[in-house]
């Protein structure tokens, strides 16, 4: 049985949303690759990657950056979502539900319309579904614990794709991966992976210089300075 496609009718979704839906009936799961296969033993998690639209930036994804607490994915940015809870009936239950906690959106204006494959995440030991939804009636968000999340954004695809927002980062410790620059924040790990790899099945992706490759921390010091500048 697959473990990603459609969820709804891609003929009931906006015109720029229902190819995206329809293309995760039938991906390339070779270009996932790039992720770690799920493992035996870890925590089924789920993040929601919720496709929203406004009249002067058009379609948009809703982020979060967590709060620096020191843990493996603190200061960073993310999707919401986090760890199953048995009284989660699946990933999309998961998704929803950290999502609300998170970023107190009104689950009533969420629909769910499609699953991305299930990737693991070594540094926590989760297996992570990606859920995408259309945020069909959007409401107010924030960040709902300080002890959890510094601030929650809505950041436009145009913006997110556009050549001049795109790069690698490169750590010390050997990692190299895509990155994303957003006002105040830096996208890369996981969440850049996932998002690279939307921007790719929605056909919103754009020819970008894969060659610059910026130092992490560096890029980080970055952020911190356009914040508080």
């Amino acid at each position: 049985m697959s473990t990603h496609g459609p969820l709804v009718d891609p003929e009931g979704l906006p015109d720029w949303l229902a190819p995206v839906v329809a293309a995760t009936e039938d991906l390339d799961l070779g270009l996932w690759k790039r992720f770690a296969a799920p493992g035996p033993g870890s925590r089924d998690a789920a993040v929601l990657m919720l496709l929203g639209e406004t009249a002067e930036h058009g379609p948009d994804l809703l982020f979060q950056l967590r709060a620096d607490t020191g843990g493996n994915h603190s200061g960073q940015v993310a999707f919401p979502g986090g760890g199953a809870e048995p009284e989660d009936a699946g990933p999309v239950d998961t998704a929803v539900r950290e999502a609300v906690e998170e970023t107190g959106l009104d689950p009533a204006g969420v629909r769910p319309v499609a699953l991305l494959p299930r990737l693991h995440v070594p540094v926590s030991g989760f297996d992570v579904t990606p859920v995408l939804a259309h945020w069909a009636r959007p409401s107010p968000v924030r960040a709902v614990s300080a002890a959890e999340t510094q601030a929650v954004a809505r950041i436009p695809i145009s913006h997110l794709a556009d050549p001049a927002n795109r790069f690698r980062v490169a750590h010390r410790g050997g990692y190299v991966g895509p990155a994303f620059a957003a006002p105040g924040m830096l996208i890369w790990g996981f969440t850049a992976g996932l998002l690279t790899m939307l921007l790719a099945v929605g056909g919103w992706e754009q020819p970008w210089d894969a060659g610059d490759v910026r130092d992490l921390d560096a890029a980080w010091r970055g952020v911190g300075a356009e914040v508080q500048s």
